[in-house]
């Protein structure tokens, strides 16, 4: 089991290519026996097995009953993130959690317009959050609406922890990271003022979603990507 922090689980070979680390997380909530799925991967495609397998798989080895987990929260609407969404749901019967921006695109009530793409099928989010928003999560999380790589992009700040889970606001390249990538971007601008409002958070922790997880120092290295001084 990849525990990357005290119930922090990173699922393995959740990304179709082995050389790209890519972050779907199970958190598992402080009350109940339950767990929360952060995000879910990629749909089923060829040579490639799909999130949702990948997630049932984990869960299978490590004794997690796929009905304990009760939500599935979302950063934004891209596939890669929302691929295995509308299934997973399905299969656990969760609550799916997401900023009410990104919960229009992900219901294609509009269409999306803009890099990237939301899944395939038309998925309708139970709990649409805003910016402020706590969820009954893991140690208990803040939502913090991070607009720029989607207009709902959003990241969620666990207090008791000092840990972001910062979706694609950031991406670590190389060990440094970076406002996410002008060409997956709705508004590159916009994604830079929302970095610099996260890099004001006491965080010890940034889990992006792309690359590896900075468990320790993160606060430094989010201030960093803001263009703050550290």
């Amino acid at each position: 089991m990849t525990e990357i922090l005290p119930g922090v689980h990173a699922i393995d070979g959740i990304d179709p290519s082995p050389d790209f680390t890519t972050n779907v997380l199970l958190l598992k909530d402080a009350k109940g026996g339950t767990w929360t799925l952060l995000d879910t991967g990629l749909p089923k495609q060829a040579g490639y097995d799909g999130g949702p397998a990948i997630v049932e798989r984990y869960c299978a080895q490590h004794s997690i009953p796929l009905g304990s987990i009760r939500r599935i929260v979302i950063t934004h609407l891209h596939l890669d993130h929302t691929g295995g969404l509308g299934e997973l749901a399905r299969k656990t019967g969760a609550r799916i959690f997401a900023h009410w921006i990104e919960a229009a695109f992900i219901a294609k009530d509009p269409p999306y317009e803009g890099p990237g793409m939301p899944p395939k099928e038309a998925i309708q989010v139970h709990e649409k959050l805003k910016d402020g928003d706590t969820l009954d999560s893991f140690e208990g999380l803040v939502a913090y609406h991070s607009p720029g790589h989607t207009p709902g992009h959003t990241s969620y700040y666990c207090p008791a922890r000092k840990i972001l889970f910062a979706g694609d606001a950031v991406f670590n390249t190389g060990g440094k990271l970076v406002v996410s990538l002008k060409e997956y971007t709705f508004s590159s601008p916009l994604a830079q003022i929302s970095v610099r409002r996260l890099a004001g958070l006491p965080v010890e922790s940034v889990i992006q979603y792309h690359g590896a997880p900075v468990l320790k120092g993160g606060g430094k290295l989010l201030s960093a990507a803001a263009g703050h001084k550290t």
